[in-house]
């Protein structure tokens, strides 16, 4: 008999990296004190009948608890969630009350299936949301979604999809996988890789990723927050501007934060970047907060 889809087959306690420990010492280091407050477990989950790997991170005091989906960038193997992502990114969310849940997607670090890159590995997102509404202590009518770089366009994508998700952040965001190619070169052979019938001279099958081409399809009850560095060489700071004016022509809620000089990674202004991910998810996933008002108005 087949598994439902987003139940977990397996769940094993993360072992935290040494580097988040004081030398010597099983105290974390004062930055990674965070880490008390947490648990964290590697998971393998079922979604479209293949066994995916994932994580679930939650605070450790009683919920329920508001929800996040996290999203990886990267394809296969590269820029997969490591225990370092999952203990510095995956527990830093959690720590701030909330029950976390991210896919490494098919086809990387063990998963069984093949990365379609914004193909059926969407599916992977989708079934976090049954997984979370199985998940103990997890209040999964509140779920916010977070994506980073190649986690953008699956969150676009999911977007499409659902109208669960109460607010997304995407650090930046790949939205636009014509102009992606045109400024790296090194994407088309990604895109030949991986998505089922890429022909370099049609893009349809990247029109149908990007979702600068259809900001409509997007739920329009998700508020987006749009965070991009302006020294990001992987995903070019004048596609979050393009994005932007699409969505505002789209009339959808959203919010453009451009850090001056950050990397891909928003590296130069993590503490930034963290306090503009949690206010977000405060404000329109855990307080519910109503949508503004998006018509012209004021003196």
């Amino acid at each position: 008999m087949s598994l439902a889809d987003g139940t977990i087959v397996e769940r094993l306690p993360l072992e935290i990296p040494v580097d988040f420990f004081s030398a010597g010492s099983t105290d974390f280091l004062p930055e990674f004190s965070y880490l008390n407050q947490v648990e964290i477990h590697r998971i393998v989950y079922s979604s479209d009948g293949l066994a995916v790997k994932g994580f679930v991170a939650k605070p450790r005091r009683p919920g329920p608890h508001p929800c996040v989906i996290y999203n990886r960038g990267g394809n296969r193997d590269f820029a997969a969630i490591t225990p370092a992502v999952a203990a510095g990114m995956l527990c830093r969310i959690a720590s701030w009350g909330y029950v976390v849940a991210a896919s490494q997607y098919r086809g990387a670090m063990g998963s069984e299936g093949a990365d379609e890159f914004g193909g059926d590995d969407l599916n992977d997102v989708m079934n976090l949301i049954p997984l979370l509404e199985s998940e103990r202590g997890a209040d999964a009518s509140r779920i916010g979604m977070f994506g980073g770089s190649r986690g953008g366009m699956m969150t676009y994508l999911a977007l499409t999809k659902t109208d669960r998700i109460r607010a997304a952040v995407v650090r930046c965001g790949v939205s636009d996988l014509t102009g992606w190619v045109n400024e790296r070169r090194d994407m088309e052979t990604v895109y030949s890789e991986l998505i089922p019938g890429f022909d370099p001279a049609d893009d349809s099958t990247l029109i149908t990723r990007s979702a600068v081409y259809w900001p409509e399809r997007l739920c329009k009850s998700t508020p987006i927050l749009l965070l991009q560095g302006t020294a990001d060489w992987r995903v070019s700071p004048l596609s979050a501007l393009r994005f932007a004016e699409a969505l505002l022509a789209a009339k959808h809620p959203f919010r453009l934060v451009m850090l001056e000089g950050s990397d891909h990674a928003l590296t130069e202004h993590g503490d930034e970047r963290d306090l503009q991910t949690c206010q977000w998810f405060d404000r329109y996933v855990r307080e519910r907060a109503p949508l503004p008002r998006l018509e012209p108005h004021g003196d």
